[in-house]
């Protein structure tokens, strides 16, 4: 694989505890050290917040009904599903308290970092980041929750890779958006389409606090040309015709959730959210991935700190650690019947449908360039 961004292996972070006098120096060493380390390198859990099931039975608990398979395949999204307990949003927004220094031991690893509004202090406008699990034991590990990895199985039908993940942060009465967007629109430099997003609140979500809202069914309108994640809210307006327009301002339904819930959608579901009115803080992380065998299609794109294979080749490697491998057959048991068909990675399909992105395009005054912080 060749990487780009400065991907570094993890420094020896060992001490010798024989030299008693040295301990407090050796120790703060370590310490930074543990910091500072890719765990990216790490492509298994770190720590025991996230307890894996061992049986069919234990895997079925987590497993999504068909009514919500059906719901998602008709819809686009579903919302709702329980990924984390108390104590694990807990240790996750301990952990994100830390992630807002620009000078953390670690942030070398970060793809893209506060990346909207830059500010003095990344808690004041909306801060959107990419790479955490690279650089916290939790956020790392989050990858592997089973619930998570549960329901994006069934919803996926094979195995799967992370492509990468987020975090979206929204002060208090702060009115910053994420514009009217499909997710796909910023990851055709993998190819073919065959990814997914589960979006976890770590505080209750509400319409006032900004919560994602979709337009159901709008899944099924193809890939759009891409307009952007801030600024207007309604720039997307711009590449959809009056009945889309229609669609978007009177169908589209809210996803409020409670903290350690989540909603997953599809890529090319067209979905965004408000600003924070509320007077609390609106924090979510945000898993994507991708089934195993897609492969990198960058072309001249500028990816910044992003690391990828060659064009052509498959997307695997260091940073893209595949999440569903020798505990598939117990998943695929648990999931029964309820579980989509496999992807077939249809790239013919893929080019057919950049064709129509194309020609949408080429038909409206919107100019939108590629470039690494909408990813």
């Amino acid at each position: 694989m060749a990487e780009r961004g400065g991907v570094k292996r993890c420094p020896d972070d060992s001490c010798d505890d024989n030299r008693s006098n040295r301990r407090s120096k050796t120790d703060e060493q370590s310490h930074s050290q543990e910091s500072s380390r890719d765990l990216a390198v790490f492509h298994k859990l770190l720590g025991e917040l996230f307890e894996q099931p061992h049986t069919v039975e234990d895997w079925a608990k987590y497993a999504l009904s068909q009514e919500q398979i059906d719901a998602f395949n008709k819809d686009g999204y579903l919302s709702g599903i329980q990924i984390l307990s108390e104590e694990q949003v807990d240790k996750l927004r301990t952990e994100l308290e830390t992630l807002y220094d620009r000078n953390h031991p670690a942030a070398e690893y970060w793809y893209a970092f506060d990346c909207d509004v830059p500010t003095e202090d990344p808690r004041d406008k909306l801060f959107h980041s990419l790479g955490a699990w690279r650089i916290t034991p939790g956020f790392h590990d989050i990858c592997w929750a089973p619930a998570f990895r549960m329901a994006a199985f069934q919803l996926l039908g094979g195995p799967y890779r992370l492509l990468h993940d987020q975090l979206f942060c929204k002060p208090a009465k702060d009115g910053g958006v994420v514009a009217w967007h499909q997710d796909y629109s910023y990851w055709t430099w993998t190819k073919p389409m065959a990814h997914l997003t589960c979006w976890i609140g770590l505080d209750d979500v509400t319409t006032d606090s900004g919560c994602l809202w979709y337009v159901p069914g709008s899944h099924r309108w193809g890939l759009l040309p891409m307009t952007g994640l801030a600024g207007d809210m309604d720039t997307v307006k711009q590449v959809l015709d009056s009945d889309r327009i229609e669609t978007l301002d009177k169908k589209k339904v809210p996803a409020v959730l409670k903290r350690g819930h989540a909603v997953f959608h599809h890529p090319l579901m067209m979905h965004g959210s408000y600003g924070n009115t509320s007077v609390n803080q609106r924090r979510a992380t945000v898993i994507n991935v991708m089934c195993d065998g897609c492969t990198a299609n960058v072309g001249d794109r500028n990816m910044g700190n992003f690391p990828h294979p060659p064009d052509g080749e498959r997307m695997q490697g260091l940073c893209y650690p595949l999440l569903v491998s020798d505990d598939m057959a117990q998943m695929a048991e648990a999931a029964g019947s309820a579980c989509n068909p496999a992807n077939r990675l249809d790239l013919a399909s893929f080019d057919v449908m950049m064709q129509k992105q194309a020609e949408a395009a080429s038909k409206t005054s919107y100019k939108h360039s590629f470039i690494r912080n909408d990813m």
